[in-house]
C-alpha cells in the first residue's frame, strides 16, 4: 500500500499545474474497489496508451489553459463535478479512448430516470459505458481489529453518505443504464461493456490506522488516510511539541492530488501552527487536513492526509453506520 502511494506519487509530482496534477491523479490513483462484482475500468488499455498520456499530461501542464477553461467553473462547487469534468477533458482531447457522449440522461415519460456519465469507445473499437464515483470515507467499526470491515463501516464525514449504499446503487441502478430499453431508444449503437470507474480515499482511527483488514469489497492497494477526534488530535499534539511539519487544512475542491508548497507558505503554516490547532481542536465538523514535511531538497511534500472529527462525531458516526436504509 505504501508502495503504491509513493508511485502515485511520483506520477503526480512530475507536474507543476494544480489542475493538471488534479488529472493525474484521476487517471493513475488506484481503484477504491477490487474487482468483482462490477468491471472496472482502466483508463489505458496499453502500456503505449499509458506513455503516451504521460507525455500528453506533460505538455498540457507546460500550456495548461484549455484545461483550466474547461475545469475551473465557478460553477463547480461539488468535488465530484469537478472531477467529473477533468475525465471527459481526458476522454475528448488525450491519447487513448474517444468520448461518444457524456452525461446521457435517460427519461421515461418526461421523468428523467438516470444519467450514464460517460460513452466511450476504446482503440479496439469496444464501446464502454463509464460511471464515475470519486469517495471519501471514514472507517467507523467497532475497534473489533480480528473482525474484518464491512461496507457499512465506511461512512461520510457529513454522515449523508456510506459506502454499502453507494455501491449498491451503483451496482444496481447506474450500471444498468445502458442496458434499459429507454437507452435503447437513444440511438447510440452497442453492445456496451458497463464499467465502473473510482477513486478516492479511505480514512481509519489513529495516526496509523493499523490493525483493520479492510472489507472484502476494497482494493488492496487503495489509498489510506487517518482520522482523529479534536481531542485525540490536541494529545497527540502535546505528545510531539516539537513538531515542526506544516499542518493544512484541504479545502474539498483539493481533496484529489496533493499539493505542493514553496518555502514561503510552509514556513508561514509552522508559524502559524498554535493558532491552526487551536481552530482545529475546536472544530465543530470534520476537517480534511494534510502534513507537509521538508523532504532532503528543501522542499515541502506531503507526508500524510487525515480528518479531525468533533468528540461526538464517532457516536453519531456508528449509530449512522448501523442504521437500516
Amino acid at each position: 500500500m505504501a508502495a503504491q502511494a509513493s508511485e502515485l506519487a511520483r506520477l503526480v509530482d512530475r507536474f507543476g499545474d494544480v489542475t493538471v496534477r488534479d488529472l493525474a491523479w484521476l487517471l493513475f490513483a488506484p481503484d477504491l474497489l477490487r474487482e468483482g462484482d462490477a468491471a472496472l475500468a482502466r483508463p489505458f488499455a496499453t502500456s503505449a496508451e499509458r506513455d503516451a498520456t504521460l507525455a500528453w499530461l506533460a505538455s498540457l501542464d507546460a500550456a495548461p489553459q484549455a484545461l483550466h477553461d474547461h475545469a475551473r467553473n465557478p460553477k463547480f462547487t461539488r468535488l465530484g463535478i469537478y472531477a467529473e469534468s477533468l475525465l471527459r477533458y481526458f476522454l475528448a482531447h488525450g491519447p487513448a479512448a474517444r468520448l461518444v457522449a457524456a452525461n446521457v440522461p435517460l427519461r421515461r415519460q418526461r421523468r428523467t430516470i438516470g444519467e450514464c456519465d460517460f460513452l466511450l469507445e476504446a482503440a479496439s473499437g469496444e464501446r464502454l459505458h463509464w460511471e464515475l464515483a470519486v469517495k471519501f470515507y471514514l472507517h467507523i467499526g467497532d475497534g473489533e481489529a480480528s473482525r474484518a470491515a464491512r461496507l457499512s463501516d465506511y461512512v461520510g464525514p457529513n454522515l449523508q453518505d456510506r459506502f454499502d449504499l453507494k455501491h449498491a446503487r451503483l451496482l444496481t441502478h447506474q450500471l444498468a443504464l445502458t442496458s434499459r430499453a429507454e437507452f435503447a431508444g437513444l440511438g447510440f449503437a452497442g453492445p456496451w461493456h458497463a464499467q465502473l470507474y473510482i477513486k478516492g480515499r479511505l480514512f481509519y482511527h489513529g495516526l496509523h490506522g493499523d490493525g483493520v483488514a479492510p472489507a472484502r469489497e476494497i482494493g488492496d492497494d487503495h489509498l489510506r488516510g487517518w482520522w482523529l477526534t479534536a481531542s485525540e488530535w490536541r494529545e497527540a499534539r502535546a505528545e510531539d511539541a516539537n513538531d515542526d511539519r506544516a499542518w493544512v487544512v484541504q479545502p474539498r475542491m483539493a481533496w484529489l492530488a496533493s499539493r505542493r508548497l514553496d518555502t514561503t507558505a510552509a514556513e508561514s503554516l509552522v508559524a502559524e501552527s498554535v493558532a491552526i490547532r487551536a481552530r482545529l481542536e475546536a472544530t465543530v465538523a470534520p476537517t480534511m487536513i494534510a502534513a507537509y514535511a521538508r523532504d532532503e531538497s528543501g522542499g515541502w511534500v506531503e507526508e500524510s492526509r487525515g480528518f479531525i472529527v468533533p468528540d461526538d462525531w464517532p457516536e453519531q458516526a456508528r449509530a449512522f453506520a448501523a442504521s437500516t436504509p
